[in-house]
């Protein structure tokens, strides 16, 4: 164990995977391989609750560990369920799987787990003001942090365009569905980030998710006011983040 610093865990579900590994929380890093299996269909409390007990389980950890959930989690409860099952809504998630895990679980929500690890480790460290870390997957979510401290349970992918939630045109998902060229979808941004821009005024946009690995081809296209940087944990943020917030 030398020169390893403290150990936390961390497990990030999201639409087509969940993701956890153990992780080094001085450095912000994962501690050896994560493990990655297909996030179950359907994806049920129940039948996600086995896979992340699978998880935890095959790297014998023991002690607090972290869960994120696509949701709005309020005191452990999941409020809403964006690309997974209905019957999340209402369940009180972090009993359900401190029961299953036989270890007490935190559960928050995805994107203000990778907030909070970029806020730590990442682009957003030593940032002051109003940041928002945003993720383009399957949706968009979002993670607000004033001088550091996060506003939980944002929804800024919901906001309306022409009606519409910002996540029906504008995530990386739709990029693919349609065959947007990266010019085709950074105008989508641009339009979404604007509007964005219009309800709250951030010093700093951090962009996360698999998207953020081919920064370059759309960063420089976008047209609105705010910086935007792309995150530097990437798709791992989620598990250090939640590691960290559930170690304390």
């Amino acid at each position: 164990m030398t020169g390893i610093g403290k150990l936390g865990f961390g497990v990030d579900v999201g639409g087509s995977g969940i993701k956890g590994c153990e992780v080094d929380l001085d450095a912000g890093t994962l501690h050896g391989e994560r493990l990655r299996i297909q996030t179950p269909d359907p994806s049920t409390p129940e039948a996600v609750a086995e896979v992340i007990a699978e998880i935890v389980q095959s790297f014998g950890w023991h002690g607090r560990l972290g869960v994120t959930l696509p949701c709005v989690v309020k005191a452990g409860v999941a409020r809403t369920a964006a690309n997974i099952h209905h019957d999340w809504i209402g369940t009180d998630a972090a009993k359900l799987l401190s029961a299953r895990i036989g270890e007490q679980v935190l559960v928050i929500n995805d994107a203000d787990a990778a907030g909070i690890a970029e806020m730590r480790y990442g682009a957003g460290r030593g940032v002051t003001g109003v940041t928002v870390l945003l993720t383009f997957g399957t949706g968009i979510g979002s993670a607000v942090f004033v001088d550091g401290t996060l506003v939980a349970n944002t929804e800024l992918g919901h906001l309306q365009l022409e009606g519409v939630d910002a996540e029906k045109t504008a995530a990386a998902a739709v990029r693919e569905e349609l065959g947007l060229s990266w010019p085709q979808w950074a105008a989508r941004v641009t339009t979404y980030l604007r509007a964005l821009e219009t309800v709250i005024w951030p010093d700093l946009i951090i962009v996360g998710g698999g998207v953020s690995k081919r920064a370059d081809k759309w960063l420089p296209l976008l047209g609105n006011r705010t910086p935007v940087v792309p995150a530097v944990l990437r798709n791992d943020a989620g598990i250090v983040g939640v590691a960290l917030a559930a170690a304390g």
